[in-house]
């Protein structure tokens, strides 16, 4: 059953945050505001049901390190992000016209705030953490990864090639960047920096969900495989690409620290991850 109480407990903030966005829906500053409040509420009520199903510490949203770990986080993420639009562009299949702007990408801050850290706190803090536990971290990685891939079928350019390239390359990234560092806080910056340089800075699609407006008003033309089309830059094969590099990396270092989780042997005592060292 604590499954089902941390997920409705966070769904509910994320709904709501959502509902309220869709209400501002123009106004950058309302959505600057509204979407941090969104990401700043989920966070203890996540670490409050947590607490109260778990009964243990929730190291994984804890204080300490928290900002180091997300400014790591989001730098990872604008960097990989600004990687994929350099190789598009090196192509001639990404052009930016001029400024977009900057009042729309100040709003983006709050918008991608809000979803990054609903987002991380439902897929990798309880499904991942919890699904870990049980089979072990490849099964987790990959049964939550599809998931979030099948999660961005419901957007509205959606194309079943993006959500597989999602469920690769961010369910896939994502996953194991929780599972190097024992904490939300990397994800949730690395979520937050690729989807801001995404829409915010580069001014294009984030995965089928619709037009954004960012600091830069850029196009993309050409093969659909190379720009991701109607989806977005995250439906292209340099994306999955690199997002699978920096998997790697990140299952490289989870190794190196003995992180990656076996599956439970029947019988066997369920232990938390997120208590481990970082």
């Amino acid at each position: 059953m604590r499954v089902v109480w941390q997920l409705l407990a966070v769904a509910a903030v994320s709904f709501a945050g959502g509902q309220a966005l869709a209400a501002v829906d123009g106004n950058w500053f309302l959505t600057l505001a509204v979407g941090l409040l969104t990401a700043v509420v989920a966070v203890p009520v996540y670490r409050w049901v947590v607490r109260r199903t778990e009964h243990r510490p929730v190291t994984e949203v804890g204080r300490d390190g928290a900002r180091a770990a997300f400014g790591r986080g989001t730098l990872t993420g604008v960097a990989a992000f600004t990687g994929v639009i350099g190789n598009i562009a090196l192509l001639g299949d990404y052009s930016a016209h001029g400024l977009g702007s900057v009042s729309s990408a100040v709003g983006l801050v709050g918008f991608m705030a809000a979803a990054a850290v609903t987002e991380e706190l439902l897929f990798r803090g309880v499904l991942l953490r919890i699904v870990e536990g049980r089979f072990g971290t490849w099964v987790a990685l990959i049964s939550t990864g599809a998931l979030f891939g099948m999660m961005h079928l419901l957007n509205k350019d959606a194309t079943v090639w993006g959500a597989l390239a999602i469920a690769i390359e961010a369910g896939g990234m994502l996953g194991a960047a929780y599972v190097a560092t024992r904490t939300l806080w990397l994800p949730i910056g690395l979520h937050f920096g690729w989807n801001f340089a995404e829409s915010g800075i580069f001014g294009t699609e984030v995965s089928g969900s619709g037009s954004q407006k960012g600091l830069l008003d850029a196009s993309t033309s050409g093969a659909q495989l190379i720009t991701g089309g109607e989806f977005g830059p995250e439906a292209s094969i340099y994306a999955v690409l690199l997002g699978l590099l920096v998997t790697v990396a990140f299952l490289r270092l989870a190794r190196r620290r003995g992180r990656l989780m076996p599956r439970r042997r029947p019988g066997a005592a369920s232990g938390t991850v997120a208590t481990l060292p970082r």
